[in-house]
């Protein structure tokens, strides 16, 4: 297709191929495929009307309520936001979520993209589109089926950094990523930020090498959580040595300081200055804390550096007036934030679907909570106390869980002993029953129908607050059967 023509055909397809496929009753990818192979240029000229360009967040955990939190505060901060919110995280997903949001002549009405990319898609996203921002999280021990040695990994985020053309923000606190920023240097104008802990919180948060040592591992079960659940942190413990050359150490611009129950505090440094502020955050679980410090840091950022020139310069096609669909007049009001204004923002952040997200049924709170490595599930089981709760865990082995699931051997279940967990369920529900034995924990009852176990569930726990783990594509099968009994919100699935 010739430019102007792809440029009206383009979203008229697209848009029909995704009603239709929503009347079949899912299908949030397909538009995305079919338009990627007929018009493969849809989704670079279409992000490059942004005058705040694209954010790409990446990294083995964390990435969609990560996304979340960088997303809803540029909202909060005053900007228009493109994401993609159902965590469909390949280029076919970025690629349909455009065609939801554009008009029939193509236009974007944003200011800045914000997009979740899985590692390996990441790369074939950056040769297509380079992104103003890159947010860089962790690099965990997942889905080694897909990617192989965790090094693997590390050199697919590298390819995300070398791509970046504004500020690639790392996590200080985890050697594979810090050391990302050797791609960086050299690069023209391209400035590499960090965001870490304060050294009395290193052991709550050990990167895939401290997981996996075993002298680290059991200090963090000892140490981790006190009596309640939540972060002990007045009990008296050697911080983890930091395990990267300190000739590579560089100060962070946001530190997380400390974090008790819901409240976390922040350090964050602005021209020069470093400020400390508490956030009540509405985000649950312990890790989140430290992905909101990654957020803070890329915002920062962005507010900072304000909007550029498109590389795209809009046709005439698109509107007799491209400035006003590139550079609204809101953009020159903003100004760049306080750092107690950021701190405002990121408290207003609600969980992103399926992590940690709250849904009232029958007057019960059932908590969704993904799991997907041995670190997330056991940040998970630190984070939500099982003490007067109904407790699930639905594993599926799809290939969007990853096929592997002996990463759950590598789990400590023995903070379920007390409680049991009440239902075990989906393909391997029996599986995940072993694994709960070999920790002494009772599996009340196993049902590998994920929709007839969440009714039984439900009902043996009725007038109890719930805990759901669950894997990815488990968790949908989740939602899509709570939505039969309760208000769950529509993501777009």
């Amino acid at each position: 297709m010739a430019h102007s023509l792809r440029t009206v055909l383009t979203p008229a397809l697209g848009k029909t191929i995704r009603a239709v496929a929503r009347l079949r009753g899912g299908g949030t990818a397909l538009p995305g495929r079919v338009i990627e192979s007929v018009d493969s240029d849809f989704m670079a000229r279409t992000l490059a009307q942004l005058p705040y360009g694209v954010v790409l967040v990446s990294g083995t955990n964390g990435k969609t309520t990560t996304t979340r939190i960088v997303a809803s505060m540029l909202k909060n901060l005053g900007l228009r936001v493109f994401t993609n919110p159902t965590g469909s995280n390949f280029t076919r997903g970025v690629v349909s979520a455009l065609l939801d949001e554009v008009d029939m002549r193509g236009r974007l009405h944003a200011d800045v993209a914000v997009l979740e990319l899985d590692e390996a898609y990441a790369v074939h996203f950056v040769d297509k589109v380079k992104p103003r921002y890159a947010l860089l999280l962790n690099v965990l021990r997942d889905q080694l089926d897909r990617f192989g040695e965790i090094d693997t990994t590390a050199t697919m985020l590298a390819s995300v950094a070398k791509a970046t053309t504004g500020t690639v923000v790392l996590n200080r606190e985890d050697s594979r990523v810090a050391a990302l920023s050797d791609v960086v240097r050299g690069s023209d104008g391209v400035r590499v930020r960090y965001y870490g802990l304060s050294d009395d919180l290193m052991d709550f948060f050990p990167s895939d090498d401290a997981m996996y040592d075993s002298s680290e591992n059991a200090e963090l079960s000892v140490h981790a959580t006190g009596e309640n659940g939540v972060l002990d942190s007045a009990h008296e413990r050697q911080p983890r040595e930091r395990k990267f050359d300190l000739t590579h150490y560089r100060p962070a611009h946001v530190t997380l300081t400390a974090l008790q129950d819901h409240t976390a505090t922040f350090a964050i440094e602005s021209n020069g200055h470093v400020e400390s502020h508490a956030a009540e955050l509405k985000l649950e679980g312990v890790y989140n804390a430290f992905n909101a410090a990654g957020a803070l840091a890329v915002v920062q950022a962005i507010m900072e550096d304000g909007p550029h020139t498109p590389l795209y310069q809009l046709s005439h096609s698109l509107s007799s007036s491209p400035e006003e669909v590139r550079k609204p007049a809101s953009l020159s009001a903003l100004s760049v934030p306080s750092a107690q204004k950021l701190i405002e923002a990121v408290s207003a952040v609600t969980p992103a679907f399926g992590r940690g997200e709250s849904i009232d049924v029958h007057g019960d709170q059932v908590e969704l909570i993904l799991v997907k490595n041995p670190m997330g599930f056991r940040l998970a089981l630190k984070s939500f106390n099982p003490t007067g709760h109904g407790t699930m865990i639905v594993i599926n082995d799809e290939y969007a869980d990853g096929r592997d699931m002996s990463w759950l051997w590598d789990v400590d279940f023995t903070s379920l002993r007390d409680t049991a967990v009440d239902m075990v369920s989906g393909v391997r529900a029996t599986d995940m029953a072993l694994r709960l034995a070999y920790d002494e924990v009772d599996a009340i009852h196993v049902d590998d129908s994920i929709s007839q176990a969440l009714g039984m569930f439900i009902a043996d726990t009725a007038g109890k607050p719930k805990h759901i783990y669950c894997t990815y594509t488990a968790m949908l099968a989740v939602r899509k059967a709570l939505s039969q009994i309760a208000d769950v919100e529509d993501v777009g699935l």
